[in-house]
């Protein structure tokens, strides 16, 4: 069964856009099926309890880290951590 992840940022349209892209790529490589969907941080209170993972490059709320596992994509953009982030990832998944 796919895992269903949500791929977050301010607005749902930069830095998500980027994450999504090198998302869809390493998961690609590795062979992980999941189901990705890109929105805003405001729109992921209503819809967060509908995935296995959220993962962002803003700040989450504590309403939403108490509701499912929430990682931090700021390496992935940056460069610095990035191999740690996706193992992170990797592991939520599999």
């Amino acid at each position: 069964m796919k895992k269903k992840v949500l791929v977050i940022c301010g607005t749902g349209v930069a830095t998500s856009t980027v994450i999504m892209g090198k998302l869809q790529q390493f998961l690609k490589e590795k062979g992980i099926a999941a189901e990705l969907k890109q929105s805003k941080v405001t729109d992921v209170l209503n819809i967060a309890s509908q995935y296995d993972v959220v993962i962002s490059t803003t700040i989450v709320p504590p309403s939403i880290t108490s509701q499912v596992r929430v990682i931090n994509a700021v390496p992935i953009l940056t460069g610095v951590g990035k191999d740690e982030v996706f193992a992170e990832i990797e592991n939520a998944l599999t």
